[in-house]
């Protein structure tokens, strides 16, 4: 009940904050302990919000906010954003406070930076003992919002020369944590001075972001 009480409170306080700005929601990224760089890629998540809001006709934040994993704060945003190289650490009330947040409505996207992979598989097991990530066919939904990839992620740049791969953790049928592999679609969403990549792949990595974020929203309870 004191949940509940506190869900309210918290949805009526951020609508009464959002009516006084120009836009309706905020997204997320997602700050965490373990020494790793959540705060990598400073001018992606601006860039994506901008391509969205241009393309997609949505009316978020021009910035991104920065929230804890263990905040209750993290209730606020339907999408969530993380991202990374190295050493990941969530506190048994960090992972339970994501899993609430997950099965509550909410949204978060993982997408490895180069590093990320052999850390967050084992603090996402933390969040769902009970769930794997699990690879999603090329026809989920993720890849045909407005822009359609039929061969799934795009590679903006290479690793390992793996393929991307985009897994899934799947709840009661719903999608609550997409992860995106050996793609690094959070770089090619950066200032193009940044890596200087061909416009061509980082219009491929902000369509794939644009399409991620879309269909989260269709998620959102």
């Amino acid at each position: 009940m004191k949940r509940s009480f506190l869900l309210l409170y918290l949805f009526l306080a951020c609508g009464a904050v959002l009516a006084q700005q120009k836009y309706s929601f905020k997204i997320a990224k997602l700050k965490y302990n373990g020494g790793g760089d959540w705060y990598a890629n400073k001018t992606s998540l601006p860039n994506l919000i901008k391509f969205c809001n241009q393309n997609l006709n949505m009316n978020i934040a021009s910035e991104e906010a920065v929230v804890e994993v263990g905040s209750v704060e993290l209730f606020s945003y339907p999408f969530v954003h993380m991202t990374g190289h190295g050493n990941v650490v969530f506190s048994d009330a960090e992972a339970q406070n994501l899993r609430n947040y997950l099965l509550s409505g909410g949204f978060l996207h993982i997408d490895d930076n180069y590093g990320l992979d052999k850390y967050i598989r084992k603090e996402m097991k933390k969040v769902f003992p009970e769930y794997e990530f699990v690879e999603l066919p090329f026809d989920h939904p993720i890849y045909r919002q407005k822009y359609p990839f039929p061969n799934g992620l795009p590679k903006i740049h290479e690793h390992d020369n793996k393929p991307p791969q985009g897994f899934g953790i799947i709840h009661k049928g719903r999608l609550v944590c997409f992860y995106t592999y050996e793609t690094d679609l959070g770089n090619g969403w950066e200032d193009s001075e940044v890596y200087n990549d061909p416009e061509n792949k980082r219009q491929d990595a902000l369509r794939m972001g644009a399409n991620i974020l879309a269909y989260a929203l269709t998620q959102y309870l």
